[in-house]
Parts: C-alpha cells; structure tokens; sequence
C-alpha cells in the first residue's frame, strides 16, 4: 500500500492545491457542524513557511496531507486531510505513521491533535490508531477533543 503513495514536503508554490484538497476532504463536516471547519478557512500560503505540511501523491495527484507544527514538548497535527476518492483506502492511517517517523526526527515523543467531536468517524479512527483523549473544550458551539499519542507506541 504504501509503494502507491509517495510523500514529499510541501512548498509555497502548493498552498493552493493544499487548500482545494482540504476543502474537499473537510466539505461532509460543514452540515454536520453548521459552518466551514477551520481548517477550510486557514492561510496556507503562511503554513506552508511556518508548518511542516507533507503531501502523498499518487499517480501524480494530490491525495492527502499531513499538516505538522513542532512545539517544545510535541508535534502537533495541524490537519490531516484525504481527498475523499482515496478514504478509505489506508492513506489516513499511512499519514499518521509518517508524522510519528517525523516526530521522532524531530526528538519529539508526543504527537498531539485536536478535531471535532462532532466528527465521529475520525476520533474513532484516532483511537483506533492509539491516540488518547487528553480533554474535551467547548469551542464555537461545539466541543473540541484533545488527543495525544507516545512516539512509538
């Protein structure tokens, strides 16, 4: 499966295709929540220079994304995003192993992230790939699940 994908790191030049995918991937939440996600609304052509953002093509065409920031005790998972013609197909699960190899480059022994509760199938899919609740916050009109994750676990 993995022979399918090839990951590289993003540069300025992708903030738009960046943004179209995340668009794409994100879309199915807006009615669930009742407004665009943020990661539907961030600046990418800023998080392409202050993030680490790695693309998975395949066949030549965008397919997903993993959006990193470097803090002092983590990484953080800004946005994970999959077009929605490749969910399903273990590009996800491919994304959150390349963010733990990250990390540990990186020294890191934590990966963190946040997402929606709203959106069921993707705490799930953080659980099932061993991620932790750490706490739940309210945020503009819904709640915010915090998860983190040991390096190597």
């Amino acid at each position: 499966m993995s022979d399918k994908y090839v990951i590289k790191r993003a540069g300025p030049d992708a903030a738009s295709d960046i943004r179209a995918l995340t668009r794409r991937a994100y879309a199915p939440w807006v009615e669930v929540v009742g407004r665009e996600p943020l990661p539907m609304t961030a600046d990418y052509e800023t998080a392409v220079r202050d993030h680490l953002i790695d693309l998975a093509y395949c066949d030549g065409e965008l397919c997903g994304l993993v959006e990193m920031v470097s803090q002092p005790e983590s990484l953080l998972i800004q946005n994970l995003a999959v077009s929605p013609d490749h969910q399903g197909q273990g590009l996800g699960t491919l994304l959150l192993h390349h963010a733990e190899k990250q990390a540990a480059q990186l020294g890191q022994s934590i990966l963190r992230l946040y997402t929606n509760r709203d959106f069921g199938s993707n705490v799930s899919f953080y659980e099932r790939s061993g991620f932790k609740v750490e706490r739940t916050e309210l945020f503009m009109g819904g709640w915010t699940v915090y998860m983190c994750k040991s390096v190597g676990e």
